[in-house]
């Protein structure tokens, strides 16, 4: 199947770089360019990529609300461009459902590990022959990214998926930020500790966790995190 990406960068150079890069990696990709947040929300909807990347600062709506606009619709892997490198930009980028982040100027060689790393996730199988885990009132599909509390399906992105499934698989056991951060998102990441806090954050709201009283993910303060064994 050929893969189709999307992306949206107002600045051309910037754009033809890593439309170049996707290409050499997937030659047979089809690569859609546009210059600006309206048009990337209507090429979105016209041709479902599987991957996306997105200019934070582009003519309007910018990044942050195309990002926010396409998670109400699709779990697709998202990737965002800024040239801020502000915690705050990236954390709400984060916040607001994407699942990675680079800063500019940036090696191509970096851009192109981190959107293979997003497919990588994206279209991973599971590591048991068994596709779906239930600890207590809450089930996970990593075949179709969908967990199910009490019944009610909710869908997840599928870095938010690998964090689950790394947490569920290990239930009761405190998992270090470390370790978290290596299995979910590589060993490159493991001193981007924010990344860990922000899908927490984002699990969280979606399972309807409380953080002060939790139900699922336990917060062991200066460790890490623990699953919630069901009772």
């Amino acid at each position: 199947m050929t893969l189709k990406v999307l992306i949206a960068e107002d600045a051309r150079d910037v754009a033809e770089v890593v439309a170049f890069g996707m290409r050499m990696v997937w030659p047979d990709c089809h690569v859609t360019t546009t210059v600006n947040g309206e048009e990337a929300i209507k090429r979105f909807a016209e041709e479902r990529p599987d991957l996306v990347v997105l200019d934070v600062y582009m003519p309007p709506p910018d990044g942050f609300e195309v990002c926010r606009r396409i998670r109400e619709i699709s779990q697709v892997p998202i990737l965002m461009l800024t040239v801020r490198d502000g915690t705050l930009d990236k954390v709400r980028a984060l916040d607001l459902g994407a699942d990675d982040y680079l800063t500019k100027p940036f090696d191509h060689l970096e851009l192109l590990a981190r959107l293979r790393a997003l497919l990588r996730r994206a279209s991973r199988t599971p590591a048991t022959p068994e596709p779906c885990i239930a600890v207590g009132d809450l089930s996970l599909d990593y075949t179709t990214h969908e967990v199910r509390v009490r019944g009610e399906v909710i869908r997840l992105t599928s870095t938010e998926c690998r964090l689950l499934e790394e947490l569920v698989r290990h239930a009761g056991t405190v998992l270090s930020h470390r370790h978290l951060l290596e299995q979910v998102w590589g060993p490159g990441y493991v001193g981007d500790a924010h990344y860990l806090k922000v899908f927490v954050r984002r699990l969280r709201r979606k399972l309807g966790d409380d953080a002060e009283r939790p139900r699922y993910i336990r917060t062991e303060w200066g460790i890490g995190y623990r699953f919630i064994p069901s009772r």
